[in-house]
């Protein structure tokens, strides 16, 4: 098997596994909203938001090391919440359920800090699942214990 053959089976895998992360970090989501309420579901939902974020970008790059991925994750995140003291999210978040979801509709500054949990966290995961190898029965092993 050449190089660019292995590089591209490998990128497929990476691709694969971020795919199953991010319906886990959305069911995280969703599970954490079922059965915590207040603070608790607010901010694990805004440190979700972000490694979602996080996972997505691997998607589309999955050959990016784990500190570039989480910046840019982040950097989106804070461009995202800063852009709610515009008023142009609440706008959209008021026609829009995708909107209300992706874009939120109110700043509100302590959010900055658990996008910043989310995008360590991820990064944490992805720098372990780098170490250990790409061929994903690590992080196979891993989600299963």
């Amino acid at each position: 098997m050449t190089a660019r053959v292995r590089g591209r089976a490998s990128a497929a895998r990476t691709r694969a596994l971020a795919a199953g992360a991010a319906l886990l970090t959305v069911a995280a989501g969703l599970g954490i909203r079922s059965v915590a309420v207040g603070d608790v579901a607010k901010y694990a939902g805004d440190a979700l938001y972000t490694v979602l974020i996080c996972v997505l970008v691997v998607i589309v790059a999955p050959r990016a090391r784990p500190l570039p991925v989480a910046g840019v994750a982040l950097a989106f995140s804070w461009a995202v919440e800063f852009a709610q003291l515009t008023g142009v999210p609440a706008e959209l978040s008021a026609r829009s359920g995708v909107a209300r979801l992706v874009l939120g509709s109110t700043f509100n500054a302590p959010d900055l800090f658990w996008y910043a949990v989310g995008a360590g966290a991820a990064c944490g995961v992805h720098a372990w699942a780098t170490r250990r190898g790409t061929s994903g029965r690590a992080v196979g092993r891993a989600v299963a214990e």
